[in-house]
């Protein structure tokens, strides 16, 4: 049988039928502003939080300050707590991009590992991450040997990425064929705002309820809901799992 990683985020785990793969690597895309940070946070948060399990945060865009107070904002009132007592460890920008080359960072999170235990990951965001990379070929080397080195280490992780199209369908590329499974977060504007929808489109080793479906980003995070049918594109109500 499988053994899945529950992320707590409520409605993802039903869609999911249960959660994520132990050991795998998720693809969470997206253009600015759909959440993927958010549910990369509320993913390490809740790990702590509700499952007792001890997660890494990298970050390449945002320093560890400035990472404190999007949490908190977010209603992660305990992140801070968490990372002091070492439940949670950041690396971020200023430490990741200290020596500019990938070996450098590479070896700094490997001799945390080693010192450690961890069960989950974030990596936030996969955009930057390529730019230490001149082509490719050299990516998707670097990239495949990063999944693998995760999945030794017992690391259940999460890697967001930029898309700078609205439907995914047109902007695919190299690294959704390389993780184990792709959630896209998508959101379409409004009158009044913009209305946000969660879309699991593949996931290794586990049947999965592939359907769009309505989410929002409130007080606590990211809420998916499963009655699509029962929320309107023009604002409709909403049925939470």
């Amino acid at each position: 049988m499988v053994e899945l990683v529950r992320t707590g985020i409520e409605g993802l785990d039903e869609i999911l039928n249960g959660g994520i793969v132990k050991h795998s690597t998720t693809l969470v895309s997206g253009n600015p502003g759909a959440g993927k940070s958010v549910m990369g946070l509320q993913y390490i948060y809740n790990g702590v939080d509700l499952f007792d399990q001890r997660g890494l945060y990298l970050t390449f865009e945002e320093n560890a300050q400035d990472l404190r107070q999007a949490a908190e904002s977010i209603g992660f009132e305990n992140w801070e707590e968490y990372v002091e007592a070492g439940d949670i460890t950041v690396f971020d920008k200023q430490t990741l991009l200290r020596e500019h080359e990938f070996d450098a960072s590479l070896e700094l999170l490997l001799e945390e590992l080693a010192e450690e235990d961890y069960e989950r990951l974030v990596l936030d965001s996969l955009t930057m991450f390529q730019l230490f990379f001149e082509d490719e070929q050299e990516k998707r080397t670097y990239l495949l040997k990063f999944i693998d080195i995760l999945a030794d280490n017992g690391l259940t992780t999460l890697m967001t990425n930029e898309q700078g199209a609205v439907f995914p369908e047109t902007d695919i590329g190299l690294e959704n064929f390389l993780t184990d499974g792709n959630i896209y977060l998508l959101q379409t504007p409004t009158d009044s705002g913009v209305n946000r929808y969660a879309w699991v489109a593949k996931m290794r080793k586990q049947d999965v309820d592939t359907d769009i479906f309505p989410m929002e980003i409130d007080e606590g995070g990211i809420t998916v809901f499963k009655n699509a049918s029962e929320f309107s594109m023009m604002g409709g109500e909403e049925s939470p799992l």
